[in-house]
């Protein structure tokens, strides 16, 4: 009883009319409860998953992804190459338009692509390699490269997060590490400011302005026919009540089903329960590299000799069904997986890993482990490694805190003492870490990387050469040695694969399939 009244109280808030087209007399709504809550609208300023799915509502990209793992021309219309590899020209699809009536020119291109290379892997590489980017007329804008970059088009195309998502110039402009103040894309809904509530809810109206391609959908490229004039976002928090509103109708679609409450879907015929994909989503555990003591790469070493997959999974998944055991930094998917350098997919040798830790001078100093407890696919892991560590005589700490509260504090650089931190887990979609360039872990920069900050010349060196090499047997050979390499200096340490499923009603058949809700139809 006391769960349907939250579920009734929690969809109350969504009663809220907004005017319709006359030319539909019945329009098509759906309400919707996703993984996360979301705090944060600036799909620059955070990688959070929640995030980047508020972005796809609002924002189109330039290039996409389809089905295929191929970069597909999206906002783009066509585009030249020089002969020397160095000056691509691309000229903007016509009519394109941004959600404040403004049409979309080559100077916005350029400010979102140079404010979204500031905080992306890929977008400071590609930077790195840029002599000028310009916008020589309102439906162009220009690359020009000190060298040859064969990656471009799959820089363009990024589809995790962040995604380059393309925003008006006077947004664009506000530095990276601040927030925008304005959510305004060109993509197939817009956000209603005025009804946002950080963490209870949002909501997207049909952009009655977007053209789509003309292609059929194929994952994140093609036609973007939008399926729905209004959506709205609800938090629901608590899996159960989810669920209980998802058989009762009172939601249409809930993004993550616990896995323990799958069967409770089975038979009810006005819903569809599917996968995202075969271990589409990876568990990571990633150290802070600037605080005493996993500066010391002894201690992180220690660490990792006490992990073991299997712990996470069973805490958070139960069912071997639902997981599998995978070294792979690169995913248990990526063309380039291998298992050299992981030890966590056996059970943990925890006497080596004591001797380990003595060798490694650790005398004591405190651990502190971030505890998401409103994401219920994160909720398991810290409690997890508590335990891991404790057993092989670390002195840890749990902090508990919401998600939005944990994606604000890994960003801080500072003591233990003085709101700092020392492990923190998250949960990557295979597409964020296919590659050792897509994969935020595996930057070796240190000062303005991934938070943990990790720095690694030879990291470094060896990506440049997975960006040089040609050919799928000479890009393994590399892959491979990225991964020992990050696993002697413990870059990241991925927790086993996993599936996780949707539930919908039937209002969304022909969704197009992606490894994230994109809410339009697919082929």
């Amino acid at each position: 009883m006391r769960q349907r009244g939250f579920a009734a109280a929690a969809l109350a808030v969504l009663a809220v009319a907004v005017p319709l087209c006359p030319a539909q007399a019945e329009p098509v709504n759906a309400k919707v409860v996703m993984h996360a809550p979301l705090r944060v609208l600036d799909p620059v300023l955070t990688n959070a998953y929640i995030t980047r799915n508020h972005g796809y509502m609002v924002y189109d990209t330039l290039f996409s992804l389809d089905a295929a793992s191929r970069p597909q021309p999206q906002m783009v219309e066509s585009w030249t190459v020089s002969p020397d590899q160095l000056t691509y020209v691309f000229t903007l699809r016509p009519g394109l338009k941004f959600h404040d009536g403004a049409p979309v020119t080559g100077e916005d291109v350029v400010a979102s692509l140079k404010r979204w290379a500031q905080r992306d892997p890929i977008g400071s590489r590609l930077s790195a390699v840029t002599q000028s980017m310009d916008s020589p007329s309102a439906d162009t804008f220009r690359i020009v490269l000190t060298k040859p970059y064969g990656l471009l088009l799959d820089a363009l195309a990024k589809p995790g997060s962040p995604v380059p998502f393309i925003m008006p110039r006077r947004i664009a402009a506000t530095p990276p590490s601040e927030a925008i103040k304005e959510t305004v894309g060109s993509g197939p809904y817009k956000f209603v400011q005025a009804e946002f509530q950080a963490g209870v809810k949002a909501a997207y109206v049909k952009n009655a302005d977007y053209v789509p391609r003309k292609e059929p959908a194929s994952r994140f490229a093609g036609g973007k026919v939008a399926m729905f004039d209004r959506i709205d976002v609800v938090n629901v928090p608590d899996a159960q009540t989810a669920v209980n509103a998802l058989r009762q109708g009172e939601i249409d679609f809930v993004e993550n089903v616990a896995p323990d409450l799958l069967p409770q879907l089975d038979g009810v015929k006005t819903l569809t329960v599917q996968s995202y994909g075969d271990a589409s989503e990876t568990y990571t555990l990633r150290m802070n590299w600037k605080q005493p003591p996993l500066d010391n790469v002894k201690v992180r070493r220690a660490v990792l000799a006490a992990l073991y997959q299997a712990d996470y999974l069973d805490a958070s998944l139960g069912d071997p069904a639902y997981y599998k055991l995978c070294g792979a930094m690169l995913s248990c998917i990526s063309a380039y997986q291998t298992e050299a350098g992981a030890t966590q997919t056996k059970p943990a040798n925890l006497a080596q890993a004591r001797a380990l830790l003595k060798d490694s001078g650790y005398a004591g100093e405190k651990i502190v482990v971030l505890h998401p407890t409103d994401v219920r696919s994160l909720s398991a892991l810290a409690p997890v490694t508590a335990q891991a560590l404790r057993s092989i005589g670390m002195n840890v700490e749990v902090q508990s805190m919401d998600w939005a509260t944990l994606l604000s504090r890994r960003s801080k650089d500072a003591p233990l003492a003085d709101g700092g931190w020392s492990i923190f887990h998250s949960s990557l979609t295979s597409m964020d870490l296919l590659n050792p360039i897509v994969n935020a872990n595996l930057d070796g920069r240190g000062e303005g990387g991934y938070p943990g900050w990790t720095r690694d010349d030879t990291i470094q060196r060896l990506r440049a050469e997975f960006e040089s090499v040609t050919g799928l047997d000479a890009q393994k050979r590399v892959a491979a040695e990225i991964q020992q390499r990050a696993y002697e200096q413990v870059m990241f340490v991925p927790l086993g694969g996993y599936s996780e499923f949707k539930a919908y009603d039937k209002k969304f058949d022909g969704m197009v399939a992606a490894p994230l809700p994109l809410f339009w139809r697919g082929k």
